[in-house]
């Protein structure tokens, strides 16, 4: 494979970088491409079941979405149930029941609320008092055997998709691509050390050897920065790598219990799942933690987080605004003392008895080896934190830079179909658009 001249280039294999190259072979008339992944497998990293929620995210159970964000984030989501229709073998999608909870007369007035505003987009949730969620759920409205003291509410449903394995759907999404016929090559432990452009091309480095396409996608995940910058793009972006943890309990919980968010804390809040990667157990978190890393449980990348963040005064006061709310510095410091041994799991269980209350100390166990690294963004022109998908897109170049926390993964279809819309037009190449359309979003384009 050295040496090859490729229409496409995708660098990761993670289900970003998969999901392009299925949408390119399938509904383009791209004739050739190529996928580099760093590490022996794909999947290995960020798209790895160890190292995310599993959560097939609608913006039903959210509660950081605004209704616009969650009716876009639905319609990516059900493209992944529609490509599971239409493939051989779904060993990748699951359904278990699933809840937003509300505790306390704040929350149960602010998800009422919320219920009112989203039932019309989202009419499979139903508003749960205490007997159904004990009905549903007994573990979370049970403490000591009678109803918790506490008013709660959920807003949940039964009978939906509501899990993914990220790691399966990334091979089925290649498996897919070749079954076309179109050319598409996998090159494992191709770790991209350098990208070099040309008039017509773009040769990327690595040490399987050189690789040539005429348009490159880099989804990279944290390290799409890094590489973005080698040839002056994203240059106004510097990169806080957040890593999450979670904990394991015996199987208390049925099916996904989400807390409401707080509005103030840009992270995500406490929920409760059963883990598609350990039969039996239920997994709870994550937490929240800044990493000098760009990887979570690989060597290294120490350096790499140091390229991009690209420490100045303008990140330092994106970091001074962030730690100079009470809210987020207490939430920051208590995140950090979860990671340590001995006093985590009495600090941890305290918030997860907000889902659990018979919750003890010693049911926890640290789930070691599980959780990621996401790299969010924070924009050095505004000097603010994005949290969310971000892209750098430049005007006249034909390469693509993705770095996609959370949504990212669910909506890896529709972002997929953004990029491939990129490269056919700046390639000149065919797009069979009414297919993709019929295929995944039941005859009505994202852009209607």
């Amino acid at each position: 494979m050295q040496n090859r001249f490729f229409d496409v280039v995708i660098v990761g294999g993670g289900i970003t970088g998969s999901a392009l190259a299925y949408v390119l072979a399938k509904y383009t008339d791209i004739k050739s491409i190529a996928v580099l992944e760093k590490y022996g497998s794909l999947a290995a990293l960020n798209s790895n079941a160890r190292s995310n929620s599993q959560t097939l995210h609608c913006g039903d159970i959210e509660t950081n979405y605004t209704l616009t964000k969650a009716i876009s984030v639905k319609r990516t989501a059900n493209m992944l149930v529609k490509y599971a229709e239409q493939v051989e073998k779904n060993d990748f999608l699951y359904k278990y029941p699933k809840m937003i909870l509300a505790v306390g007369d704040d929350e149960c007035d602010r998800l009422l609320k919320r219920y009112e505003e989203f039932k019309e987009a989202f009419p499979y949730m139903e508003l749960w008092d205490a007997s159904k969620i004990a009905e549903v759920e007994p573990a979370v409205a049970l403490k000591d055997g009678k109803p918790r003291p506490e008013k709660i509410l959920a807003s949940g449903c039964i009978d939906e998709y509501s899990a993914v394995n990220y790691g399966t759907l990334t091979k089925s999404f290649i498996n897919t691509a070749r079954k076309t016929g179109k050319e598409v090559q996998v090159a494992l432990s191709s770790k991209v050390e350098r990208i070099v452009k040309f008039d017509d091309h773009y040769e990327l480095h690595t040490a399987q050897g050189v690789f040539m396409g005429k348009f490159v996608v880099v989804s990279a995940g944290a390290h799409s920065l890094m590489l973005a910058n080698q040839l002056g793009h994203g240059m106004d972006m510097s990169i806080l790598p957040m890593a999450g943890s979670f904990y394991f309990i015996p199987e208390m919980l049925k099916g996904k219990v989400y807390t409401m968010q707080n509005d103030k804390l840009p992270f995500a809040a406490l929920h409760g799942d059963p883990d598609l990667t350990e039969p039996g157990k239920t997994r709870l978190g994550p937490t929240a933690l800044a990493l000098p890393k760009l990887e979570r449980y690989t060597g290294g990348t120490y350096l790499d987080f140091w390229k991009s963040l690209k420490l100045d005064g303008k990140v330092i006061r994106v970091f001074w605004d962030l730690m100079k709310d009470s809210t987020i510095r207490n939430y920051i410091l208590r995140n950090f003392l979860f990671e340590i041994p001995w006093i985590n799991r009495k600090l941890f269980v305290k918030d997860a008895q907000k889902i659990i209350p018979d919750l003890k100390a010693e049911d926890l166990t640290y789930a070691s080896g599980y959780g990621g690294v996401r790299g969010q963004v924070i924009d050095k022109t505004q000097m603010l934190l994005k949290l969310g998908e971000a892209s750098i897109v430049p005007e006249k170049d034909n390469i693509i830079f993705n770095m996609t926390p959370s949504p990212g993964a669910t909506t890896c279809l529709g972002n997929a179909y953004r990029d491939a819309k990129i490269i056919c037009q700046k390639l000149g190449v065919p797009m069979h658009r009414e297919a993709f359309v019929n295929d995944l979003l039941d005859g009505q384009d994202l852009d209607a």
